[in-house]
């Protein structure tokens, strides 16, 4: 009896890994620092919009696949692989799940469904990070516990918490300081826009008015230069400007230089943002291009998902989870492919019916 309890004890797991405390602040929370964001003030940037976008999308149009550790073999996937949450499909979780990683440095996936035999989950949901808070011991090392919408949950079972941790800090706390300056930028040249002409002063010459008639004088002031840019004066006022003219104010080399600046925040290359003047992309180094910006930019990403759904108390020891990254953005042009196939086939290397599969073909003679 001992015997039968020891080795089915080997294949349950009782609890999810507690993660540890890495940095030298813990990313879980917003930026302690005196310049801080939200992320709700970043996705007002443009850039960070297209870098976030560009990362999240790629990412999340890959199919997940579980392979054999030992042999490489594709296997066949659990449920959760095909669909992590049953009220989205794969590709807008996996959206989110990145996109927590790019601002945060972290995601959640509170577990909703687990096998009875193995207690490892079956089900997913994602939960946004600010409804998350940690409670670390008293070395501020590891988390004892979380909080989901302030209650306390579980660190085993239904309703607990899988952490996947990314390599790279967020931006929220690595870029505060630029995203700030881009943030505010963007709303100085907005006041700029919706502004005719610099911000000035009306000085008057002749006898003081009332604060009455000023509060007139400067409203029809402004309706007439929102309605013409030509404005008539008495002999009594004056118009001083005090303000720079946008275009003394160089915000359109400001803002394409913030661009540039977020782009190496986000670890994108600049010319996705159009933020690098000389672009020299062809046909012929598109495809070079895409392989490096997934294995510089996307990479670190990709292996944070991989990883941790790979770890042992939500997959079997002996199968891994990855992305299938022949697909969508990496696949090759059909001329290329057909090079290759024939090649392999030349070399014995595969047969015509494996190489209909990999071109998603239907053998002869099947519908």
């Amino acid at each position: 009896m001992g015997i039968w309890a020891n080795l089915t004890s080997r294949n349950k797991i009782e609890a999810q890994y507690n993660p540890q405390v890495l940095t030298d602040q813990f990313s879980y929370y917003p930026p302690l620092d005196l310049v801080s964001v939200t992320r709700s003030e970043a996705i007002t940037v443009p850039a960070v919009v297209r870098c976030v976008n560009l990362i999240k999308g790629i990412i999340s149009s890959m199919e997940l696949k579980t392979y054999s550790k030992a042999t490489d073999e594709e296997l066949p996937n659990l449920p959760w692989v095909n669909q992590l949450s049953k009220v989205a499909p794969n590709n807008i979780t996996l959206s989110w799940i990145i996109d927590s990683l790019v601002f945060f440095g972290v995601s959640y996936l509170r577990i909703e469904e687990i096998y009875q035999d193995d207690q490892r989950p079956s089900r997913f949901e994602y939960i946004s990070n600010n409804r998350v808070t940690a409670q670390l011991n008293p070395l501020g090392t590891y988390v004892e516990y979380y909080r989901i919408d302030g209650e306390a949950v579980p660190m085993s079972g239904l309703g607990s918490l899988i952490t996947i941790q990314s390599p790279i800090e967020g931006i929220l706390y690595t870029g505060a300081r630029t995203l700030r300056a881009a943030i505010d930028l963007e709303n100085a040249a907005k006041v700029a826009a919706s502004t005719p002409i610099a911000s000035g002063v009306l000085k008057n010459n002749g006898a003081d008015l009332p604060p009455a008639e000023v509060a007139g004088l400067l409203a029809a002031w402004k309706r007439a230069r929102n309605e013409r840019s030509t404005a008539y004066l008495s002999s009594s006022l004056e118009f001083q400007p005090v303000s720079f003219s946008p275009k003394e104010m160089l915000y359109t080399e400001a803002i394409q230089n913030m661009c540039t600046q977020i782009a190496r925040l986000c670890n994108v290359p600049a010319f996705y943002l159009s933020a690098e003047m000389n672009n020299s992309m062809t046909y012929s180094n598109v495809q070079d291009e895409r392989r490096q910006f997934v294995s510089l930019s996307l990479q670190p990403y990709i292996s944070a998902v991989e990883n941790r759904l790979s770890m042992d108390d939500v997959t079997p020891a002996t199968q891994k989870i990855s992305f299938d990254m022949d697909s969508g953005f990496l696949r090759a042009n059909p001329m290329e492919r057909l090079n290759v196939i024939e090649k392999m086939l030349n070399l014995g290397l595969i047969t015509v019916e494996q190489a209909q599969a990999m071109e998603e073909l239907s053998p002869n003679g099947n519908n």
